[in-house]
């Protein structure tokens, strides 16, 4: 039996099991809705790829970089996209690292619902800002994610700092 100690509240996650759930691809809907930026914590766009928050971090600062072009496969993504998409990460690291203060990133992309993504039908890079120190007994016993931060207040912070760093994009 669990007692009142043994329960961790998290009632940021309601949105995410009780909330409006997108119909279809819920990155194509950010893609075709750029008059929504600012609600879908979109970062940039441009005609090739866009950078949102994920909403669901694994720390704070957790973003993604995603191309408008629907695909799983990322060995169908055309080449000036994916070498687009690796330039937007390079800018991306050096924000996090200097305006950020991130003492290192993480990048990844699980291609497929095997490989643990999330959202397996369109293809995804995650960029997690991560610091010394910043895992701890939680996540490894309980399951677990603190988030110590304001969600909005981390995307206004790196949403200033775009036009310094994806610039020449």
């Amino acid at each position: 039996m669990l007692d009142q100690k043994d329960i961790l509240y998290a009632p940021w996650r309601s949105d995410y099991v009780s909330g409006e759930k997108i119909e279809g691809c819920v990155f194509c809907h950010i893609s075709s809705h750029a008059d929504d930026d600012e609600s879908l914590h979109v970062l940039y766009r441009d005609d090739r790829c866009f950078v949102v928050m994920n909403r669901y971090p694994y720390t704070p600062g957790h973003f993604m970089i995603i191309p408008h072009h629907h695909t799983d496969s990322l060995e169908e993504l055309d080449s000036e996209t994916w070498l687009h998409l690796a330039d937007l990460a390079q800018k991306g690291v050096r924000l996090l690292k200097e305006s950020f203060n991130a003492q290192g990133v993480n990048i990844g992309m699980n291609l497929g619902g095997a490989a643990g993504a999330g959202i397996a039908e369109h293809i995804h890079l995650h960029l997690v800002p991560r610091w010394r120190g910043d895992t701890n007994f939680i996540t490894s016993i309980g399951g677990t994610r603190v988030y110590s931060s304001d969600f909005e207040k981390i995307y206004q912070k790196i949403l200033s700092e775009i036009p310094n760093y994806f610039k020449e994009c």
